[in-house]
């Protein structure tokens, strides 16, 4: 191995051996006690030290790294005390995660380092969007986000990627290619012959590096690194390495050639980069010894004051109370000045308005710039706040979710526009595994807005006309939002945009252009969990949101003679339990009307609820309106029959008649 120290001076490349000798020497230390049965899972990155202390070496203690879970010397490197990384590892109070999550699932404000998810490729997006925000700052610092060769064929890798050539992004994009993704090979993988050789179809530059050689590591990220705060642009990064370990020690290393394991053996990075400081007289064998003796002194008295720090008590107030960041609703009330508006002129003021006083809000979607969006909701907005603000993004929805989450991360708000709410599929992932679990995890907001267009009613077919709340309802930490009037949508837009948790907010198409109503025409907020009685009457309780909120106005205007409570639930989480008892309570019978499919719908959860505390209070059986158990069809016809607003008058009548 061929080391070139070029403008290193004697301390520097003892600061880096020390950097890359200490996570070696705590992973010897977790193999014993992995042995011992004192530690109960690890992540070996024993071979591939040089990749995360060179990279971490380099960048600004205040630059983003995103590293992965055999990325120990990230951590280390920047002097996380080693006593809160084995708290973390044991679960302990201590850690970063409350014990929620394990070994380096986790992230840190105070370091600048944000661990990695299971699914591994939302992690690719968050970069992304930590380094957006940078740009828009124009602060000239570099973002770092580690993979595996493995996890380059998920769509994320792919996603993020695109997005960061074609923003001009600062993001160092680092493969460690060590040759299996767990145990299956790259030949297995992939059919190129270099990772790097991707960078090309995105127009990217692109390196391939002996992540076994530090030096190597640290001089080209060096360069990078100047040249990117002078050009920002991201640059993808193969270090080909290999680890000595398995996946995790429970997987072993028996897929692996054992001639394959002797070649690494020889270029191990930290004896190579030792026998090297030692054959040019920078490191004696007595100054080894010493650091040695230091680091594992340093080791042994952190190891033992976790085994002193006690147990986790669970505590039910705590669990609960750390789903979402807290947030004190903000009233804002406005002036009598009113204008009559559309729902989709009221999100529109309602965006506008939040744009203009959220300096740090960035909307991104597709065609939502010199277009508009596909409804036309941010007309005009690139001439009002430019297009630094107001995003076009590829077609990639999840790294786009991701994105909004790594601006929130470094600082800025962000708004989504998923065109339709049906094309949330392909954002899934990051929405319920990384928005909605990340303050529960590491107590880290995740100030996103994803705007949900979506419903039956306009011949849209299967693919454009779901309303598919009921996905999310379900998912702690995510709050969702389904107002069925302009007054409530622009109130509650500017709530959820205020609010630093993750917000599902959904905008039924049908209604956009043909309810209007008198809207304050300055800026407002309505709080969460607080529905809306339209109606009263003491005959039976209507429960509804967005469409079904009308179609239960249409058949009470039909049937005068009917006296219901109206309850327009506004928000679906936070649900409005209080007001939902209480008019039970009061008409003592009670129907739900929804326009999603019944089956493991929102209208499910209110009638066990219901059942659970109100039954006494109860004359007839709740009763649930939905759409059939089919996917929502084209034809008009068809969806007629599909949609339930032909037979709530029916099941309305009948509930009363009962």
């Amino acid at each position: 191995m061929n080391f070139e120290r070029k403008d290193l001076s004697n301390s520097q490349l003892l600061d880096l051996y020390k950097k890359i000798l200490k996570p070696r020497l705590i992973e010897e230390k977790m193999l014993i006690l992995i042995r011992q049965g004192k530690v109960s899972k690890w992540f070996s990155g024993i071979g591939q030290e040089a990749i995360s202390v060179g990279i971490t070496s380099v960048l600004d203690k205040d630059e983003y790294i995103l590293p992965m879970h055999r990325n120990l010397g990230v951590f280390t490197t920047r002097d996380i005390p080693l006593h809160r990384l084995f708290s973390q590892w044991q679960g302990k109070k201590n850690g970063f995660t409350k014990g929620r999550d394990r070994s380096f699932h986790f992230g840190t404000q105070e370091y600048k380092i944000i661990g990695m998810i299971s699914h591994l490729g939302p992690q690719l997006g968050i970069a992304d969007g930590i380094a957006l925000a940078n740009k828009l700052r124009k602060n000239g610092k570099v973002t770092a986000v580690f993979t595996g060769e493995g996890a380059t064929s998920e769509g994320d890798f792919h996603e993020a990627l695109n997005i960061a050539a074609v923003w001009e992004l600062p993001v160092l994009f680092v493969i460690e290619n060590n040759g299996y993704g767990l145990s299956t090979p790259t030949n297995e993988q992939y059919r190129c012959e270099n990772l790097a050789d991707k960078g090309v179809g995105y127009g990217m530059e692109s390196h391939i590096v002996d992540g076994n050689n530090l030096l190597e590591v640290v001089h080209l990220i060096s360069e990078l690194k100047a040249s990117m705060v002078e050009n920002p642009r991201p640059v993808l990064l193969e270090f080909k390495t290999f680890r000595m370990r398995g996946h995790e020690e429970a997987s072993g290393t028996k897929y692996v050639p054992q001639e394959l394991m002797d070649m690494w053996a020889v270029k191990d990075p930290v004896e190579n980069y030792r026998n090297y400081l030692k054959a040019t007289a920078v490191l004696s064998d007595e100054d080894d010894e010493a650091i040695r003796a230091e680091i594992k002194k340093e080791i042994d008295r952190d190891w033992a004051k976790v085994q002193e720090e006690p147990e986790i008590v669970a505590s039910l107030e705590e669990e609960l109370g750390d789903v979402y960041k807290p947030y004190e609703f903000e009233a804002f009330n406005p002036s009598s000045e009113v204008e009559n508006i559309r729902v989709i002129d009221a999100i529109s003021n309602g965006l506008r308005q939040s744009m203009e006083r959220h300096e740090n809000l960035v909307i991104m979607g597709q065609d939502i710039a010199e277009y508009g969006g596909a409804f036309k909701i941010t007309d005009g907005f690139v001439a009002q706040f430019g297009k630094e603000r107001v995003r076009n993004t590829p077609i990639c929805e999840s790294a786009v979710v991701s994105a909004a989450n790594g601006l929130s991360i470094n600082g800025f708000k962000a708004v989504m526009e998923m065109q339709f709410a049906d094309f949330v599929s392909t954002g899934f992932n990051p929405i319920v595994n990384l928005l909605a679990k990340q303050h529960y995890r590491w107590q880290e907001k995740s100030d996103v807005v994803v705007r949900m267009p979506c419903g039956g009613g306009t011949q849209a077919g299967p693919f454009h006309s779901q309303t598919n709340e009921a996905w999310f309802t379900k998912t702690p930490g995510l709050k969702v939002v389904y107002p069925a009037f302009p007054y409530d949508a622009k109130g509650l837009l500017n709530t959820a945009i205020n609010d630093p948790n993750p917000v599902l907010f959904f905008e039924h198409k049908q209604l956009y252009r043909s309810v209007y109503q008198d809207v304050p025409k300055d800026y407002y907020t309505l709080p969460f969990g607080k529905a809306s009685l339209i109606k009263e009457g003491t005959d039976v309780t209507i429960i509804s949101f967005g469409a079904g909120v009308h179609w239960a106005l249409e058949t009470l205007a039909k049937n005068p003679e009917i006296k219901a409570d109206l309850l327009d639930l506004r928000t679906l989480q936070p649900m409005d339990w209080d007001a939902i008892y209480a008019s039970v309570k009061k008409t003592n019978k009670v129907i739900i009307l929804q326009e999603d499919t019944l089956f493991g719908g929102v209208a499910s959860d209110i009638s066990a609820m219901i059942m659970e505390n109100c039954f006494e209070y109860l004359d007839a059986p709740v009763r649930r309106v939905g759409s059939l158990e089919s996917a929502i069809p084209f034809m008009k016809t068809l969806e007629d029959q599909y949609l339930p607003k032909g037979r709530f008058e029916t099941e309305l009548k009948e509930l009363l008649a009962y």
